[in-house]
Formats: C-alpha cells, structure tokens, sequence
C-alpha cells in the first residue's frame, strides 16, 4: 500500500536534535516530513505555538543539563505527536503491512524490544557518561577511568575478617562490620554487598560477599577505605559449583551457616 505523500507532517526540532534523526523510519516507509526552518531551542519550544502541541514545552535530558536539545514535536493532520519514539511508530504505521515491524507477532515484539533497549539501556546511559564530559554536570576522572577500562561485569569476592583476636565482644564485632559498611559508602554506585556476623560464642567471624563491576575492586575504593585491609578477599569462582551455592546462602542469610549461628547480617546496596 502507498502513502498519500499529498498529506502533510511538518516536525519541530533542532538540525543537531539526535532525536529527530529517528524520522529515517519515514524515509524508510515513503512519508514525506518537513522539518521546521530555524528551530531554536530556548526560543521556538516556548512559543504558544509550540506549547499548544506540547503543554510543557518538553525538553530532553541533555537539554535539562544544559546542552540545549528539544524533544521533536511532529505535527499531523490529526493533531500533534511529540516523543521521537512514539513518532517513530507513527510514521510506520502510516504505511500498511510496513515491513519495519516485521510480519509475525513476536516479530513486532522484538522491533519494540530493541527500540526500549537502545533507549532505556544505551542512550540513557551513553548520557550519564557524556554530560559531565562536557562541563554540564560534575565530572569525577577516577570514577570514570575505572569505568572505561573495566569490563561492564559483576565480579563476586567473599571475604573474611583477618583480625579474629578483635572479636571476643559480640557488639565490638558488630560495630566494626558497621563502621565498614559506612566507609564503603563511595562505592555504593559500583558495588553491592552482604556481610554476616557469625557465631554465638567468640571469637566472633566478619565475612562477607561483595559484587563490583568490573573484574577487580576498584583501585580508589581500597585506597579510601582503610578496612579493606582488614579482611582476606578472594575471587569467586562462578563455575565453582560449591562456591555458588555458599554465595547463594549469603545472599538468603541462611542460618546455620557454615555450621554456625548468625549474629547479624547486613546489606550493601
């Protein structure tokens, strides 16, 4: 089925809006879209014009962070559509039996699988590294650093406490496994974590599992949190049958553990 190329779709948005780049589904389904000359960001979306076909004048993430990019705004004979997905899917279903979104059910699911994945998943994402890059947000180089050479995986490491001639107090035990968890506070966005307090008799036992990205602590969490010292960390191995299923009962503070009664438990996240 053709398109009435006579109908006409003019759609507000910035030349360098990356939004607005998503219309190659127009091309690629034969509509034909007029993009509005001198669109101006700051300007152009707050017009009544504008703000008739978007109430709130809607800007993007990068635009809330400064950068200046509109969500396009697409006029059609039907009334205005803005969101540059929901555009997307308009001008699709504009051409009957539109191959883009496959011929078959699951077909169609996968097309708006990916279309949430690259929005959620990577755009979303791509952004939170990209705007302090550009001096719109505040910029941490070693937080960044060991993320860009870091595989973007969970690495697990159990530990256990070295200094056991410390634990003959259970409440000392108890604040020291606390105390930890509040210096590992600048990791909360690269890490998540479980630590047990084990025993009903001292000396009382400190271990823990702990999640990172990545396939190593990173380097500004031990050399910030003097704790790490305290404590024997070796890697996981998650083909080891046996050590899954000990993470697997930290993870659900099962009790007994290990043979042992459970003092405390606590969560990192």
């Amino acid at each position: 089925m053709l398109v009435n190329v006579s109908v006409h779709y003019v759609l507000h948005a910035g030349n360098t809006n990356k939004n607005g780049y998503k219309l190659i589904a127009a091309e690629f389904s034969g509509v034909n879209v007029e993009m509005v000359k001198d669109f101006e960001m700051g300007l152009s979306n707050k017009t009544p014009e504008f703000l008739k076909m978007n109430p709130i004048g809607k800007v993007g993430v990068v635009s809330f962070a400064g950068v200046g990019s509109c969500v396009p705004v697409l006029e059609t004979p039907d009334g205005p559509v803005f969101e540059s997905n929901a555009i997307a899917r308009y001008v699709t279903h504009l051409k009957a039996d539109n191959p883009l979104y496959g011929s078959s059910l699951i077909e169609y699911a996968l097309v708006e699988q990916w279309i949430d994945f690259a929005t959620l998943e990577i755009d979303a994402n791509i952004l939170r590294w990209f705007i302090p890059r550009i001096g719109f947000a505040v910029y941490l180089p070693p937080a960044s650093g060991t993320c860009m050479i870091q595989r973007v995986t969970l690495f697990g490491f159990a530990i256990t406490n070295t200094m056991m001639h410390e634990k003959t107090v259970s409440f000392v035990t108890l604040n020291k496994v606390g105390g930890f968890l509040q210096r590992m506070d600048l990791a909360r966005r690269y890490a998540f974590g479980k630590m047990l307090v084990i025993g009903s008799d001292p000396p009382f036992k400190g271990k823990g599992l702990w999640l990172f990205r990545g396939q190593e602590v990173p380097q500004f969490i031990i050399d910030e949190c003097y704790d790490m010292e305290l404590y024997d960390w070796h890697k996981v191995d998650i083909t080891d049958e046996d050590q899954k299923e000990h993470v697997n009962q930290m993870i659900e503070v099962q009790e007994p553990f290990e043979g042992e009664a459970l003092l405390d438990a606590k969560c990192f996240k």
